[in-house]
Formats: C-alpha cells, structure tokens, sequence
C-alpha cells in the first residue's frame, strides 16, 4: 500500500504529524487504528495533542445523541485552531457521517472541514485525502462500494491486546438502531484470513485478542462453508502463544448450544459474555424486533451458567422505549435479579432518524420519567454488582495488566478472564504481563488486590 500512496516520489505526511480522537464502540477504536496505520503508511507521525497535529482525523458514532453533541461540540472548537493554522488538515469519518443528511448538515455547518468520509471509505482514505487537500470546499464519500479492508495496515494502540474484526455490518435491524443503515449488511471475513492474522498476532507476542462484530454470533452464515462462529473460535483456542480470547457482540436469538459448549471447553476463551438483554418485556422485545422472547434470554443465562460456573454476564439495558409503560419498566427491573448479572451498561432511548422506532415519536416518554427509572435501574445493578464482587475478596485471580491506573497513577490496573477491572501496586512496571493478586477489597465498579505472583505459577522475585 505505501508504494500507492506516494506522490511524487515523496510520502504526504513527511515530516507531518496526526492526531485521531475516537467516539463510540470497539469498531471503531480499530477502525482508528486502521486510519494511524494509512496514516502511518503515508510519513506521518503520532501528536499528543491537536495544536501540534498537521491533520486531526476524527472517527465519530451515531448510536446514540450524546456522541453526535460531542463530535459537534469538538468541532466549534476546533475552528478557532484551524482560523490560526490554515493548514490543518480536519478529517470526519464514522457511522455519523454515513447518513447523507448528516453529512451535509455537518459540511455545511463545518465548512472549515477539509473531508467527510463514511464507514465503507477506509480502503479509499489515502486517495480522499489528497483530493481533500487544498480543495478550498469540504469532500465528503459516503459511497458504500469497495468496503474491502484485507491487507490494510494497522497501527495498533496496545503490545499485548489487538482488536480483530470477524464480521462487518448487521442484518438483524433491530428497530431502534442505526447501525445497519451505516455499517450495511453483514460480511463476514474468510475463515483462513482471520486464523493467519490471529497466529501472526500471537507470534509477534500478543496475549489477548478480542473478535469483533455488530452480532459475532452470525459469523460465517454468509460464506456458505459450513464453519461458523463456534467453529471458529474452537480452532482459534488452539493457537499457541496466545493467552485469552474475547468477543464482542452477541445475539442471544443466534447464541446456539454448540458455542456454549466451545466456551465451556475452550482453554483460552475467557469465561465472560456481553449479551445484550436490551429490555424485560416481551411486549416491548417485539416492538424493538429483537426476536427473542424474556423466557428464551433467562434460558440462555441459566444455560451459561450451568455450562460455566465461574461465567460473568454484562448486558446492554435500554429505558424509555416509545410506549414503554410502567410495568414493561418493572420488567426489565426485575430481569436485574433473575440474570444476576455482573454489569448492565444502561441508557435511555435516542430517536434515530431513519430506523423503525423512529415512526412511534407519538409514543415517546417524557425526559423526566426516563431519567427517573435510568436511576432505579442503575441503582439496583449496583447493588448487584457489588453483592458479585464482594464474593471474589480473599480469592487469587490472574490478571492481564494494562498499565497505571488512570485514578491513582501509584497503582497499576488489570482485568481477570472475567473482564473485572483490578488495581493493586506493584514496584516495576506489570504491563503486558499476566501476573495474580489476591483480592483484598471491592466495589461496584473495580475491585483492589495484593500482588501475589509476577507469572502465574512463579513466584516473585525479591
């Protein structure tokens, strides 16, 4: 790629340095890394921060309102820094400006911005970028064509941990949600690429990968080959070097036997799932076209934990649904204590023009009221989640360390198979390193430890 990026015999970036600012989902944290590899690839070097950067890239989201306020707060701000410096580069990319209305709205709100350039534009970036250059108007690329991404660089953020993309797109249409009107159908990565670029990753030293995907449960349901997502992680199980595997998302209409049954056996899989509940009542499930019913989830729960024991469930649970009713609240309210789970990322219902639930704004709650039972749900999951954790104090459990904790930069942060975040303090630097503490104490959000030993199965040396 970089020969094809070269203009003149020269990189673009020579001597240049970029800046990238993420919003969103772990796809778009690696779709980042995508954009610093091109980036890379074209002579330009990492800026810590935008008033040394010769180009800020900026990967938005569109899930919910509160991104999109973010990216246009970012934006008025960045202004004043390109009125003093014309020849900032400002690039916008992402699920947000995927939607052609959005686009236009934000070129002609933005017209300082030199490209806009959708989720299927990342093979295209180093050609955009150049036309963008000089152009004098914004460019933007919303084209949905040519979304090949095999061979693209990358310039990943982390020496021991790698996101790797399984799936792209979503077919399930849930009727809140925008992602499959931005990330398009679901296009799952051949089987032999994916298995060649985790074993490489594993060769250079990396211990843990996480596979990505809008619904990772379908993968391979479109290759016609038979070999699907149990399959796949059945064989990645078996790739030496490697420590621990993860995935992100999954389906509980597609969540089968056979995957529970690959995670039960798996020796590197980590005993964690987010499965995203979403709501309690099936009246409401319907409304949302989730395809699966509240009696069908919990079977699910009791079935993974029966399967594994040790497993920690997280979820995703909305409020304020259009037409959600009081009960259908109580419901999802009650859910809470049937699955026991670990942690529920919750949040109210954004309007999303172009999606189903977009037809029932008649029947939008009031913003008092959704707040108000936002604050019963979240109450009572941090009751749980501290019940939970309490249980592990006095237990030893490995950690794979990330680094200094971003409270108290004295201790150093790490999270055990069951994705429990964990500090404790150490006298060298752990990071990249699997090391076991003992906990000594908990809390809703993050428990503390003693260290124990340096490697699992050696002790520390003195």
């Amino acid at each position: 790629m970089p020969g094809d990026i070269q203009e003149k015999g020269f990189l673009m970036g020579r001597d240049k340095r970029y800046l990238t600012i993420t919003f969103g989902c772990q796809a778009n944290e690696f779709d980042t890394e995508v954009l610093a590899g091109i980036l890379e690839s074209l002579g330009y070097r990492p800026a810590t921060d935008p008033v040394e950067a010769d180009i800020i890239v900026i990967n938005t989201c569109a899930v919910r309102r509160k991104p999109e306020e973010k990216v246009a707060a970012l934006l008025g701000r960045l202004r004043t820094l390109k009125e003093s410096k014309e020849d900032l580069v400002i690039a916008v990319g992402g699920c947000m400006v995927q939607q052609p209305a959005v686009a236009a709205d934000l070129a002609r709100r933005f017209r300082f911005v030199n490209l806009f350039f959708g989720t299927h534009a990342l093979p295209r970036f180093p050609q955009l970028l150049r036309q963008a250059i000089g152009n004098g108007r914004p460019l933007i690329d919303i084209d949905e064509n040519g979304d090949c991404r095999e061979g693209l660089p990358v310039r990943r953020s982390s020496s021991f941990h790698a996101w790797v993309p399984v799936i792209y797109g979503c077919n399930n249409f849930c009727s809140y949600c925008i992602v499959p009107y931005v990330r398009g159908r679901e296009r799952s990565r051949p089987f032999d690429e994916i298995i060649r670029e985790v074993r490489s990753l594993a060769g250079e030293g990396y211990l843990e990968i996480t596979l990505l995907g809008q619904n990772v449960n379908s993968y391979g349901h479109d290759l016609g080959e038979g070999r699907d997502f149990a399959a796949l992680l059945g064989e990645l199980d078996r790739i030496e070097g490697l420590s621990r595997i993860r995935f992100l998302t999954s389906h509980p209409k597609d969540l089968s036997p056979r995957l529970i049954e690959v995670m039960r056996s798996g020796n590197k899989i980590c005993e964690h799932l987010h499965l995203p509940a979403q709501a309690g009542s099936n009246r409401i499930l319907e409304r949302m076209n989730r395809r699966y019913t509240r009696e069908h989830y919990l079977e699910l729960v009791e079935n993974l934990k029966e399967a594994i024991p040790d497993i920690a469930l997280t979820t995703d649970l909305m409020v304020g649904f259009p037409g959600e009713t009081e009960e259908d609240f109580r419901q999802t309210l009650a859910l809470l204590d049937e699955a026991r789970f670990d942690q529920a990322f919750t949040f109210i219902y954004s309007l999303r023009s172009g999606t189903q639930a977009a037809e029932l704004k008649k029947e939008e709650i009031p913003a008092g009221e959704k707040r108000e039972r936002l604050r019963r749900l979240a109450r009572r999951q941090n009751e749980i989640s501290l019940e939970i954790n309490r249980l592990l104090v006095g237990k030893t459990v490995e950690l794979l360390v990330e680094g200094k904790s971003k409270n108290n930069p004295e201790m150093q942060s790490g999270r055990t198979r069951t994705n429990k975040l964990v500090h404790f303090a150490a006298a060298e630097d752990m990071t990249g390193k699997l090391v076991e503490v003992e906990i000594t104490a908990a809390y809703t959000w993050y428990l503390t430890g003693k260290l124990v030993n340096k490697v699992p199965g050696t002790k520390l040396t003195k």
